[in-house]
């Protein structure tokens, strides 16, 4: 779930850059790099870290140009360490080239293992050097028939950006799991994770670039193609919706904050709470869906739970000790808005019941008599091979555990989740043909075939990713 940027045209492209990494930190605070280009060549500052901790005046000084690419990295495949950071940058025959990759690769592994047999030399873990081998090793005649060949050969999930001295190309795998958008400015053109980049370097959206597609940016101006067809069945990431774009951002057509408004609609028809004396929410993630819960049921909101913004978000912490200690750090509970009161507390989704748990107690311990938890998507019981960190069935609770044993587990008085038709609704589609369940639903979408398959079919073929 990484963030990726990119800009072309612009004199201050590395500090634009900067800025659009800034507004994604939410998708990945393990690393952040940008790499500029000046036309003559690429530069790159890539570190372990907060982009605002790493990017100071000086760094950015020393990224010259009018195009630069930059990343937030949440790792999935690849250890958390400054190898994997990204942009990857290389020199070949080519001439310099960099990548910035949003997604997860599920056959990484098997061309890795080929490429190193045929000799290759790899420098990271990261799944995305295997797509600069591929280019390197391409016969095609121009940049971006190397591009469109070596991303033929990979399945999964890529939005991926590519620079070189005078080019920014970028692409959208053929089922648009990830997301990426364009935007133009007075000088130069924006491509971005979210349109909360844009927001902040006050850019126009223009448009979500589609499944399949290749844009190329150069000194002739921007040129599209679909050398890659959608697939007639889309797989658009639905918890991108449910808990990683920001509320801010419009994704896949539609506010993240009005969707997530409209899931607590729902979840309150579908699992209300007789006798409740208010809705809170579990910050920041859950405050739309809480509202939306609260407008629907007649129930008053409150603010229930005060969040702490030094801290990062538990969910994505690369290691289980931070992330029990980060809870502890990230949530207080207001005694004054809980004592002697049935709360419903609604969450975006339980992964592996953990933080449920800490902070039903919490709430509890603050005077709460009941603890009623509602969830604004279904239980979360298969593992995601497109980028979240979800290797295992065994790490989610809901995938060996009843509705009746997770709630008791976390000590609620009671536990209700949204349905898949509910979340699917909420989104405007019913039949949810456009969006990828497989975390909820155990059907994977597989490489560029239009099939879903079960789990335990997949599972063999992906558990390297």
């Amino acid at each position: 779930m990484c963030g990726i940027f990119g800009i072309m045209g612009h004199p201050e492209a590395s500090n634009l850059a900067y800025l659009g990494l800034h507004a994604l930190q939410h998708r990945g605070q393990e690393s952040a790099g940008i790499v500029a280009s000046d036309g003559n060549g690429l530069r790159a500052h890539r570190a372990m870290g907060l982009v605002a901790d790493i990017f100071t005046a000086p760094v950015l000084e020393k990224l010259p140009g009018t195009a630069a690419i930059g990343h937030v990295r949440y790792s999935t495949a690849g250890v958390s360490q400054l190898k994997n950071a990204q942009p990857l940058m290389v020199e070949y025959v080519g001439g310099h080239l960099s990548v910035a990759h949003n997604g997860n690769l599920v056959n990484a592994q098997e061309l890795r293992d080929a490429l190193e047999a045929d000799g290759a030399i790899f420098q990271s873990d990261a799944d995305t050097e295997v797509i600069i081998h591929l280019i390197a090793r391409s016969k095609q005649p121009t940049f971006e028939q190397k591009v469109v060949e070596a991303l033929s050969k990979v399945k999964g999930a890529y939005s991926i950006l590519f620079l070189t001295e005078n080019k920014l190309v970028a692409v959208r795998d053929p089922f648009g799991i990830r997301p990426l958008v364009l935007g133009m400015l007075k000088n130069g053109w924006v491509l971005a994770s979210e349109t909360t980049a844009l927001d902040l370097i006050e850019a126009e959206f223009i448009r979500e670039i589609d499944a399949g597609e290749m844009v190329v940016i150069d000194e002739t101006g921007l040129r599209s193609s679909q050398p890659m067809p959608p697939a007639p069945r889309r797989g658009r990431c639905i918890f991108e919706q449910v808990y990683f774009a920001r509320p801010d951002s419009v994704l896949f057509g539609s506010s993240v904050y009005e969707v997530r408004k409209e899931m607590g609609r729902q979840l309150a028809h579908e699992q209300p709470t007789p006798g409740a004396d208010l809705v809170i929410a579990v910050p920041d993630s859950g405050v739309p869906a809480a509202i939306g819960y609260a407008q629907a049921s007649g129930l008053p909101y409150d603010v229930g739970l005060i969040r702490s913004h030094y801290v990062g978000r538990t969910f994505i912490e690369p290691q289980q000790s931070i992330r029990h200690f980060g809870v502890k750090l990230k949530l207080a509970a207001v005694r004054q808005v809980l004592k002697g009161k049935r709360v419903v507390v609604v969450d975006d989704s339980i992964v592996r019941g953990t933080t449920s748990r800490k902070i039903v107690k919490m709430l509890k311990a603050a005077g709460a008599v009941e603890v009623h938890l509602r969830i604004s998507s279904p239980p979360t019981q298969w593992p995601c091979f497109y980028g979240i960190d979800t290797p295992s069935r065994q790490e989610l609770i809901a995938s060996s555990h009843t509705v009746e044993e997770i709630a008791r587990y976390v000590t609620a008085d009671s536990l209700g989740y949204i349905s898949l038709e509910g979340l699917g609704a909420s989104m405007g589609d019913r039949e949810r043909t456009t969006f990828c369940t497989a975390c909820f639903s155990g059907q994977y979408l597989l490489g560029e075939t239009t099939s879903l398959t079960t789990a335990q079919d997949v599972a063999p073929k992906v558990a390297s990713a």
